[in-house]
């Protein structure tokens, strides 16, 4: 961990003509970058899904062949729910309206989060210092997992790619029963600073945390026997779990992302903080539209690092004037064609960290192969750097 949040260079052309393009496009289709109907739309249809699993799950499944797949329904509808109506919400991207924004946002609450620690660990420590070990705590997952070249690599790292899912399946379990009760004795993420909730944020931390337990656990027991309802959770958790680190991971935690550390002693690293986020994020499964609606446009992770408060509806149409922009500029850029070969680079990552004692940030990324669909006139050395 830094003593202090790292700095990063000040800002060049790359991100003027950038910000540039993207204005122009919303003005010259006359696009709001906020409320959009299909977001509307979507947020009723994914909370039915949620609505409908739970109901199904606790007041019709009367066996083990009804309740496991509603289990599994529910998890994915929990996931889909944090993926685009808490997400868009958090980031102040679903509407121009801050009331809107904010009851967006507490979806995490009924999902077993909280949304105030979800702001200051996803949209201040990952978001702005991604991919950097000690301030993005996406990376931290204590001694079990090796996810930067910069962490220290035990011997029993060299079988992560095999384990590390049970680890990935007990994330929402983790911060619904402890991580967020964690943060609130012991507030703070990494090296960023989080003052603990007053007020109504205190308020509103512990109601999210008496309705979840109600539903998970409370109304479930007044039909189901205590067994059934504990190994459904578990399920349901699981799935949730699984769903929402897996997707994160394969848009940072894979061969290609850069993995980087502050260079001088006043903790500042050496790119200018827009390319950083380009070159710290891949794209996967960009011509996937039942994909790219279910995750609420995470997979375009590089449009929603540059423009988190733009609406993800739009991330597709962003997305060639963001891979036209970098290859302008020389910054480097990385897509998957498909979700697979994103999984698998990810895999093979982990097993080079688990294997290798040092790997040096930018020699992590390989030559361009066809499981990379990169900025196609980009000419890359083996350090991943562009060359005219």
């Amino acid at each position: 961990m830094h003593l202090v949040p790292p700095t990063f260079l000040g800002s060049t052309a790359f991100r003027h003509d950038l910000h540039a393009k993207v204005a122009a496009y919303f003005e010259e289709k006359r696009l709001s970058q906020r409320d959009a109907r299909a977001m509307y739309l979507k947020t009723a249809v994914l909370m039915a899904w949620l609505s409908l699993s739970y109901v199904g799950l606790v007041f019709w499944a009367s066996a083990a062949w009804q309740a496991v797949p509603l289990a599994i329904s529910l998890g994915l509808a929990m996931a889909g729910v944090g993926f685009n109506i808490q997400h868009d919400g958090g980031h102040g991207a679903y509407s121009r309206h801050r009331a809107i924004n904010k009851t967006m946002a507490l979806t995490l609450n009924l999902l077993g989060g909280n949304a105030y620690f979800w702001h200051y660990k996803h949209n201040i420590a990952h978001h702005t210092y991604a991919n950097i070990a000690g301030s993005d705590d996406d990376l931290n997952v204590g001694p079990f997992g090796r996810f930067s070249p910069h962490d220290k690599r035990y011997g029993f790292h060299r079988f992560q790619h095999l384990y590390v899912w049970v680890l990935y399946a007990f994330l929402a379990i983790e911060w619904q029963i402890s991580g967020d009760l964690r943060s609130f004795v012991k507030p703070g993420v990494a090296d960023t600073r989080v003052p603990r909730p007053q007020g109504w944020e205190q308020v509103i931390f512990w109601a999210g945390k008496i309705v979840f337990y109600a539903l998970a656990f409370a109304l479930p027991l007044y039909r189901h026997s205590i067994h059934a309802v504990v190994l459904i959770y578990l399920l349901t958790g699981f799935v949730l779990g699984l769903t929402l680190a897996t997707v994160f991971q394969l848009a940072h935690c894979v061969e290609e992302a850069a993995f980087r550390q502050p260079s001088t002693a006043g903790g500042q690293v050496e790119h200018e903080w827009t390319a950083h986020q380009v070159e710290t994020a891949v794209d996967f499964a960009r011509g996937n539209r039942l994909l790219t609606w279910y995750l609420g446009g995470l997979n375009f992770q590089i449009e929603h690092h540059l423009f988190p408060k733009i609406c993800h509806v739009h991330y597709p149409a962003l997305s060639p004037i963001v891979e036209q922009t970098c290859a302008a500029h020389g910054v480097r850029h990385f897509s998957h064609r498909t979700a697979r070969a994103a999984l698998r680079s990810h895999v093979r990552w982990l097993r080079r960290l688990g294997s290798t004692e040092a790997l040096p940030a930018d020699e992590a990324r390989p030559s361009v192969g066809e499981h990379v669909a990169a900025t196609p006139f980009a000419d890359l050395d083996k350090r991943g750097t562009i060359h005219g």
